[in-house]
């Protein structure tokens, strides 16, 4: 009874998925961008006028919207972990894909080892995926915005030399640094020409890109603008200490390249293992989950594997 009622559900959910995918998501793409937009321009120079046009970013399906318009607050990180990781996709995408990718590890492990609780495990496993795949993302964002950070600050010094407007100079980042800077900084200079005051849009931008970098550049900016100064001046500092900051982590990440990769061999062993013991020979692992104490010992397995790779990661993690 059980895996037809989760066959049904997993059909259900690609068959949405689809939908969203090839119908709903090329028609709303335009709307959508649009109403983002406008809701930037608010005269009081808030992000957004009120909670709704956060809701708006959630789904593109009415019915999943409306559902998830009553957990805003816990829907509130994920939607800020895509909007870092700059994919284009709702958190009611995340949410569906995650959901699928659960009930097909279920009904996977299901019908090779004849236990639901092996396809329980390896559904919560696949269902971390698309999370995973958020953070690498925004990880390797985050990356390549510090790296192309100073170039950006090189290039409003000069436009500032040459006689351009702060606003023009944030412009001018916008259309000729690639990306990921040329969106944040198009956004910021889009916030600033529809309403929004400076502060407030270099702060939206101090909590949209996840770099101590940022937040200099937002808190160099506003000391200027209150007590005056050489902007220019406080530019090049700050690109010079972003550059022999990145300098510094290039020299930590290679200094700690054993640790981490030694962290990860040590990681995914015993998984891989468990895998192929269940691909190899299914009732040698379905006697464990027979017996309470078999229970006991895979429970205590995965309490020391978390713990040991919270503590490799506290090692190999260098504050710089």
């Amino acid at each position: 009874m059980v895996v037809p009622a989760l066959t049904f559900v997993l059909v259900v959910g690609i068959v949405l998925g689809m939908y969203w995918v090839f119908v709903e998501r090329p028609a709303r793409a335009t709307e959508t961008a649009l109403r983002r937009r406008l809701g930037m321009a608010t005269v009081s120079g808030r992000v957004a006028s009120s909670v709704q046009s956060e809701i708006r970013r959630l789904s593109s399906l009415p019915a999943f919207e409306h559902l998830l318009a009553r957990r805003v607050d816990i829907m509130r990180p994920l939607v800020q972990l895509i909007e870092q990781s700059g994919v284009r996709i709702t958190v009611g995408a995340v949410l569906l894909s995650t959901g699928c990718l659960f009930m097909l590890g279920v009904l996977a492990g299901e019908a090779r080892v004849g236990s639901l609780w092996p396809g329980v495990v390896l559904g919560a496993c696949l269902a971390m995926g698309p999370v995973v795949f958020l953070r690498w993302k925004r990880s390797r964002r985050v990356r390549r915005f510090e790296e192309l950070f100073p170039e950006a600050l090189d290039l409003m010094t000069r436009a500032l030399r040459a006689g351009h407007t702060f606003i023009s100079a944030l412009g001018m980042v916008a259309d000729e640094i690639p990306q990921p800077i040329a969106a944040e900084f198009k956004l910021l200079h889009d916030q600033q020409n529809f309403g929004m005051p400076l502060p407030e849009a270099l702060r939206a931008f101090g909590e949209r890109v996840p770099l101590l970098a940022a937040k200099f550049f937002v808190t160099a900016i506003l000391t200027q603008r209150e007590s005056g100064g050489n902007l220019t001046e406080v530019l090049i500092n700050l690109a010079s200490v972003i550059r022999d900051r990145f300098m510094v982590m290039r020299q930590v990440q290679v200094k700690s390249a054993h640790g981490r990769v030694t962290g990860w061999i040590l990681m995914a062993l015993p998984p891989s293992l468990a895998v192929v013991f269940i691909i190899i020979n299914p009732n040698h692992f379905g006697s464990m989950l027979a017996e309470r104490l078999g229970i006991q010992m895979i429970v205590g397995a995965v309490v020391l594997q978390v713990v040991g790779a919270l503590i490799i990661r506290r090692i190999v993690n260098v504050d710089y």
